[in-house]
């Protein structure tokens, strides 16, 4: 498979275009950037083609990765599955209903395949905690808490992202939680959220249609020493945490890859595609509507 890479910020250079220079089943054709230079200067790293212009890089591919800013992201997976090209995506999908359902839409009409990459859902020992948790079934409740220090850490490449900065950890850290709940618990029939803080930090609770409820601390402005991510479970068969993910995101993202490239291949769904990302999108939107409007 041929793919091209959009974006160059600091998730595509440390996570994305590692994976793809380092993948077997993968040609990484080139890279192209909102910044010119900063395009030049990572496929000068890995002696691809820079590109200046998305269409041409759009011809030239099969499929790209596109580790951008969520609503640039939205647009740009539009264009491109419109241009018949798969989707390797990254979460959240979008940081609206409408950017959302565009894509989905996009997907299904061109019949492309996509795999958003929700990082835990492609680490080895997390995934298969998850499988397990959905088969057992019979959950009673469920509580997560997924706590970063990107506004509170010394020199965090993320913590300038503008829109991180806006959306906070509800849109940031928010899809990795539900990433983890959902496959077990199933999807909300309804959806709370609970006040800000303290900083960016939110509470949700979620009514699930498997009949279980869950509560979800997020937050990006954690102390240092309090950051970390846990989820629990409770019901017929006792007590499950999430285990620890080991490694980092290079081969989990290798593992998206390898997701896509058989989905493709197949034409068959995978669990992580756009439209389990809209999902996401539609309880995070709920849940920011909440919030802005005080309703409880």
């Amino acid at each position: 498979m041929r793919i091209g890479l959009l974006g160059t910020g600091p998730w595509a250079r440390a996570a994305h275009a590692p994976a793809l220079d380092a993948h077997p089943g993968l040609d990484f054709v080139g890279v192209w950037g909102r910044r010119p230079e900063a395009a030049g200067e990572l496929a000068a790293v890995h002696g691809v083609r820079a590109y200046d212009d998305v269409d041409a890089l759009l011809a030239d591919v099969d499929a790209v990765a596109v580790p951008l800013p969520p609503a640039v992201q939205a647009e740009l997976a539009v264009r491109a599955a419109r241009a018949g090209r798969h989707l390797l995506l990254d979460k959240p999908l979008a940081t609206t209903v409408a950017q959302g359902r565009a894509v989905v839409e996009a997907v299904d009409a061109a019949g492309v395949a996509s795999v958003v990459f929700f990082t835990t859902r492609f680490q080895p020992e997390p995934q298969a905690w998850i499988e397990e948790q959905a088969r057992v079934g019979g959950w009673f409740t469920g509580r997560a808490q997924w706590l970063g220090a990107v506004f509170t850490s010394e020199d965090n490449p993320f913590a300038a992202s503008p829109w991180r900065q806006e959306k906070g950890a509800l849109w940031d850290v928010g899809p990795h939680a539900l990433s983890v709940l959902l496959p077990v618990l199933g999807e909300p029939r309804r959806v709370t959220a609970a006040a800000y803080g303290p900083g960016d930090t939110v509470h949700l609770v979620l009514d699930h249609s498997g009949g279980a409820s869950s509560s979800t601390t997020l937050s990006l402005t954690a102390p240092p020493a309090a950051a970390g991510a846990m989820v629990e479970l409770r019901g017929e068969s006792g007590v499950t945490q999430l285990p620890e993910a080991r490694g980092d995101a290079v081969p989990a993202l290798g593992r998206a890859v390898d997701a896509l490239i058989s989905a493709a291949g197949s034409k068959e769904p995978h669990p992580c595609d756009a439209r389990f990302a809209f999902t996401v999108t539609q309880i995070l939107s709920t849940a920011e509507t909440l919030l802005h409007s005080g309703t409880h």
